[in-house]
C-alpha cells in the first residue's frame, strides 16, 4: 500500500505518484486537486478529503474509494472501472460516461448524468442515493441513472426539467414522483418486474457497498423514464 501525502502537492505531483505504482494507494489530505486518476487504468484509489473537479475523468479499469465529498465532473467521459463517493458530488458528473459505475452515498448537483451514452456491451450507470439537481439526464443518450432519495427530508428527489433532450437510455427514480414535471419527450411509468430486475444487480452491489438493505430499498416504487420518440427533437426546432 503506498501513502501519498497530497496536503501540499499539485494534481500532476499526485497522478506522478499514482502512474508510477502498482500498489493500492491512498491519498491523504486530499484539498481540491483536478484531475486525480484521469486516464488510469489498473489502479485502486482510496482518497480522504476532497477531490477536486474531473475526479476519474477518462478512467479505465479503476476503483476509486472517496471517503467525503467530490467537486464538479466526477467520471467525465470514463469509460470502465468504478467511482463510489461516501458523500456528495458537484455537477455534472458523469459527463458524456460511456462505460463504468459511478455511486454516490449522498446527493448530486446540477446536470448529473448529462450526455450519459452506451456502446455495445459498455452499460454506465450511476446511482446517487440521495437527490439530484436539476437538469438530471440532460440530453441522456444511453446507460442507467436510479436516484434513491434515501435522505430527501422533504426535497423533491429531483430538480427542475429532469430528461430534457433524453433520446437514449433509462432513469429509475425512488418514490412517489407525482408531483414531478417531465418534459414531453419522454415516458414515465411505474417501473414492473421486469425494469426492476433489470436494476437489481446494480441496487444489490450498492446496498453492499454503502451498508443499505435492498429489500428496504425496494420496498418503495419506482418510476422508470424513457424517451418516447426516435426523433425527440423534432418538436423543439420544427414549426408544425
Amino acid at each position: 500500500m503506498l501513502i501519498i501525502d497530497a496536503a501540499n502537492s499539485d494534481y500532476k505531483a499526485v497522478n506522478e505518484k499514482l502512474r508510477n505504482t502498482d500498489e493500492d494507494c491512498t491519498i491523504e489530505g486530499c484539498c481540491g486537486q483536478r484531475f486525480i486518476a484521469a486516464g488510469m487504468s489498473g489502479k485502486n484509489v482510496t482518497i480522504h478529503g476532497i477531490p477536486g473537479n474531473a475526479l476519474g475523468a477518462y478512467l479505465n479499469d479503476s476503483h476509486i474509494t472517496v471517503n467525503g465529498n467530490a467537486q464538479d465532473a466526477v467520471g467525465d467521459t470514463m469509460n470502465e472501472g468504478k467511482i463510489l463517493i461516501y458523500g456528495n458530488i458537484g455537477d455534472a458528473s458523469g459527463y458524456a460516461m460511456r462505460g463504468g459505475k459511478i455511486y454516490v452515498q449522498g446527493n448530486a448537483g446540477y446536470r448529473a448524468g448529462i450526455h450519459m451514452k452506451a456502446y455495445k456491451e459498455k452499460i454506465p450507470v450511476m446511482i446517487i442515493g440521495g437527490c439530484a439537481g436539476s437538469f438530471l439526464g440532460e440530453y441522456q443518450a444511453g446507460g442507467i441513472i436510479i436516484v434513491l432519495g434515501l435522505h430527501k427530508n422533504g426535497k423533491s428527489i429531483v430538480g427542475n426539467f429532469p430528461c430534457t433532450g433524453m433520446h437514449g437510455g433509462k432513469m429509475f427514480l425512488r418514490g412517489d414522483c407525482g408531483n414531478i414535471r417531465f418534459s414531453e419527450q419522454v415516458t414515465a411509468k411505474t417501473a414492473g418486474d421486469e425494469d426492476l430486475k433489470e436494476i437489481r444487480e446494480y441496487l444489490s452491489e450498492y446496498c453492499a457497498d454503502f451498508g443499505y438493505s435492498l429489500d428496504g430499498i425496494l420496498s418503495e416504487p419506482f418510476t422508470v423514464i424513457t424517451p418516447d420518440s426516435k426523433n425527440p427533437y423534432k418538436q423543439m426546432y420544427v414549426a408544425n
